[in-house]
């Protein structure tokens, strides 16, 4: 089922209290990446998930790279089949504490409800343990370290979850693995992950 909505930032109506990096991107999108905070991954002035830092600089060449971005970088990109969202969308003077991330987990929830993509892009440790732990059964099983199992394919309930290393730490071959995991990705019937039963990929 397809979102009726041809907004970009923010396309569901969340208000997060004092400000925030909203959603953004393709309300349709099947590729859903889901960062840290403002604090870690920018976006605190733009109001837009991965912008004003090295790290978006580098996930959004990536994104053009392989098709999704229509620039190698904008505070505004215009983005195809992918959407952006956060564990923790508020603007904070420092990194949130846990309490903090924990009361605005439901924007996430209510995101990834919303947009219902088919594959989980998550970005830093935190954004991984949250889809482990949220999304697949294997928290108890996998530890939630990018670094290591960055872009392998984790199958969990409904979404195929791939791990990314937090993209200031990148070396090259970091990015070609991303950057051949999504072009495999969009190669396959990846549609197929729905619903699939648990399994380490």
């Amino acid at each position: 089922m397809e979102n009726v909505t041809d907004e970009t930032s923010n396309p569901f109506g969340m208000s997060v209290p004092g400000g925030a990096a909203y959603g953004y991107g393709d309300a349709n999108a099947d590729f859903h990446f889901i960062g840290d905070s403002p604090a870690r991954h920018g976006g605190a002035t733009t109001g837009v998930p991965f912008t004003e830092t090295e790290a978006g600089r580098r996930l959004q060449s990536v994104l053009h790279e392989v098709g999704f971005a229509a620039e190698a970088y904008s505070d505004e990109p215009r983005l195809s089949n992918t959407f952006l969202s956060y564990a923790h969308p508020g603007v904070t003077e420092g990194e949130p504490t846990d309490a903090e991330y924990a009361d605005q987990e439901r924007f996430l929830d209510a995101e990834l409800r919303a947009i219902n993509a088919h594959i989980l892009f998550a970005v830093g440790d935190r954004a991984l343990a949250y889809a482990l732990d949220q999304h697949t059964s294997l928290l108890d099983k996998i530890a939630p370290d990018t670094a290591a199992r960055h872009a392998e394919q984790v199958r969990g309930r409904g979404f195929l979850v791939v791990p990314v290393r937090e993209p200031e730490e990148w070396t090259d071959a970091d990015r070609a693995a991303l950057v051949s995991t999504i072009t495999d990705l969009l190669d396959s019937d990846y549609r197929q992950t729905k619903g699939v039963a648990t399994t380490i990929g």
